[in-house]
C-alpha cells in the first residue's frame, strides 16, 4: 500500500482526552467564523461530497467526524476505538485488548492506531513495538497473523527478548531485515539479526545500504551509530579510512591517526604549524557545553581535540 499523507499525524500513542479538548476548540472556532477552521469542516466532514455542511449548523459530533478524517481515520467512533486500543497495549491491559477485539473482530487484523498505512502495524505487531509480550501471546491465540511484521517491529526497536519470542513462533530472518536497526540506529536489534545469521544487505542485495542508511538515516544518537558501524566493521565490512568516518564511529584513535599524517605534510618552518600531543587522554571527553544535542558531531571531536592539545601544553 502507498503511503498516504494526511492533514494531521495520528501519534504512536494518541490521547483520547486532548482529542476531545481539540475537537471541542475546533468547533469553537468555526461558530465564531475562523475561516480556516470553517474550511477543515468543509474539507474533512462526511457530508462534503454531496452537500457543504452549514457551519453556524454544525454540531460537535459533525467537528469530531472532520478530525477524524483530517488524522486519516474513517471515523470519530474509530478515533476512540484506536485511542482505547493502543492506550491498553502499552499499559500492558490484556482484557481490554481482548474485549475490544471481541467487539469487533476486524480489529485483529486491523492497525491499531486505525492509520490503515501505519507502519506500526495491527494490535500484535504494535505490542511487538513495545515489548508487550503477554498482550502478543493473547492475539496470537485469538488468530492473529502479523508474525512476521512483529519480528520485524522487534527488531527494528531492539525488544530482543520479544522479538526472539516471535522467532520462536516461527517468524524468520528475511533479506533486508537489517535496514530496519540501521534506520532507528539500535545496535542491540542489529547485533540480534546478525547472531541469527542476517546478510548485511538491503532486499536487493545492496551490501552498501546499511552503511548508507547508519549515515543518512533521520534518527539521533551517536553512539548507538558509534556501535552499528563497529558491529558492521566486525562482519567485515570495509569502511572507509577516512576522517569523516573515523568521526561517524567515534574512534579518537583513527581520527588521531589522520591529524598526525596531516600534521606531518605542513613545512617544517611554518608559522602556523603546531605541535600535537604524542599520547592523549586514554578517554577523553566532550566539554558540557558542547554535547551532541547541541553541536554536530564532528564539531564535538574538534573539541576533544583542541581540549587535549590545550592541556598538553599547559602542562
Amino acid at each position: 500500500m502507498a503511503k498516504q499523507f494526511h492533514d494531521r499525524h495520528f501519534p504512536v500513542r494518541p490521547n483520547l482526552d486532548q482529542l476531545k479538548h481539540q475537537a471541542k476548540d475546533l468547533l469553537r472556532a468555526i461558530r465564531q467564523g475562523d475561516s480556516a477552521a470553517i474550511a477543515e469542516l468543509h474539507k474533512h466532514h462526511p457530508k462534503q461530497t454531496t452537500k457543504a455542511i452549514d457551519p453556524a449548523a454544525a454540531k460537535l459530533a459533525d467537528v469530531q467526524a472532520a478530525l477524524a478524517r483530517s488524522y486519516g481515520l474513517a471515523s470519530w467512533p474509530r478515533l476512540v476505538t484506536a485511542c482505547r486500543m493502543t492506550d491498553a497495549i502499552w499499559r500492558g491491559d490484556v482484557d481490554t485488548v481482548r474485549s475490544l477485539i471481541v467487539k469487533d473482530p476486524r480489529l485483529l487484523r486491523e492497525a491499531a492506531r486505525g492509520v490503515p498505512d501505519s507502519n506500526w502495524g495491527p494490535p500484535m505487531s504494535y505490542a511487538a513495538n513495545v515489548g508487550q509480550d503477554g498482550i502478543i501471546a493473547v492475539l496470537r491465540e485469538m488468530g492473529a497473523e502479523d508474525l512476521q511484521h512483529a519480528f520485524d517491529r522487534a527488531c527494528l526497536q531492539g525488544q530482543i527478548e520479544t522479538a526472539r519470542r516471535l522467532h520462536a513462533m516461527g517468524a524468520r530472518v528475511l533479506p533486508g531485515m537489517v535496514m530496519g536497526p540501521c534506520e532507528t540506529l539500535n545496535p542491540e536489534g542489529l547485533a540480534f539479526l546478525l547472531e541469527l545469521g542476517a546478510d548485511l544487505t538491503d532486499k536487493h542485495g545492496d551490501r552498501l545500504a546499511p552503511v548508507a542508511l547508519l549515515l543518512q538515516t533521520y534518527c539521533r544518537g551517536p553512539e548507538s551509530k558509534h556501535r552499528c558501524l563497529e558491529l558492521l566493521a566486525e562482519q567485515g565490512v570495509a569502511l572507509p579510512d577516512t576522517p569523516p568516518m573515523a568521526v561517524h564511529r567515534g574512534r579518537i584513535d583513527l581520527l588521531e591517526a589522520h591529524l598526525r599524517a596531516i600534521h606531518s605534510c605542513w613545512p617544517a618552518h611554518s608559522h602556523t604549524r603546531t605541535s600535537i600531543p604524542r599520547s592523549w587522554d586514554a578517554t577523553p571527553t566532550i566539554p558540557s557545553h558542547c554535547t551532541a544535542r547541541r553541536w554536530p558531531e564532528p564539531l564535538c571531536f574538534i573539541c576533544v581535540w583542541i581540549s587535549t592539545r590545550s592541556r598538553s601544553h599547559a602542562g
